[in-house]
């Protein structure tokens, strides 16, 4: 099932990609953005699409990484460097991250947001791991 799963998502990625959001704004109605880091080691552009809510002004994704041991290596890059680009649908933003974790105090109510975004994925990924899971909170630096 992982491979299948797995497939869809480079798939929906890649049609995001090369639509310029024409297409791919929603996967199975959930929106999804395309966030533009570069690499921490190689200094490369990387876009990965990711599931987001919004809170405000602000856009939230989840390094869930789907349960997974590791946390996603986009979270490296931004933890390198916040400053990045966000596409939603044709809209690209540039935005700051800033990661928020289990022992914040705004963690709960935004994890509460994603959860529900997301139709409660996210409480399952947290089961399958030990790692904390952060929120990123990307906030437009137009608006900032």
């Amino acid at each position: 099932m992982a491979g299948i799963q797995d497939a869809i998502m480079r798939a929906h990625h890649q049609i995001y990609a090369r639509t310029d959001g024409r297409l791919g704004h929603k996967l199975l109605g959930i929106p999804t953005l395309l966030l533009r880091t570069v690499g921490r080691r190689t200094g490369q552009p990387r876009t990965s699409a990711l599931v987001y809510a919004r809170d405000g002004d602000t856009y939230l994704v989840v390094a869930s990484n789907g349960g997974g041991p590791k946390a996603p290596a986009w979270l490296h890059n931004l933890t390198a460097q916040p400053d990045c680009e966000i596409q939603v649908a044709r809209n690209r933003l540039p935005v700051q991250a800033e990661a928020v974790w289990p022992d914040d105090s705004r963690y709960a109510a935004l994890f509460a947001r994603c959860n529900g975004n997301n139709r409660g994925r996210y409480s399952t990924y947290r089961q399958r791991t030990t790692r904390p899971i952060p929120i990123v909170v990307l906030t437009p630096r137009s608006t900032r």
